[in-house]
């Protein structure tokens, strides 16, 4: 459940930032706003997926 609220919120700042991009009166701020919640969302997310190489760190330590 939270893994879609993250999602959604993710998309709305980059239509967002699309949005205002595409304006006459660009308001940077705004847009930077958009990025860091899109780029805090996708840190998020990817905090869960296993990385390649878990194991292979695992075994050299012996």
């Amino acid at each position: 459940m939270m893994k879609k609220i993250v999602i959604l919120i993710m998309a709305l700042a980059i239509g967002v930032a699309f949005y205002e991009q595409t304006s006459t009166d660009k308001n940077v701020y705004i847009m930077v706003v958009a990025v860091v919640i899109f780029m805090m969302g996708m840190m998020r997310l990817s905090s869960k997926t296993p990385s390649k190489n878990q194991d292979n760190n695992e075994d050299d330590v012996q």
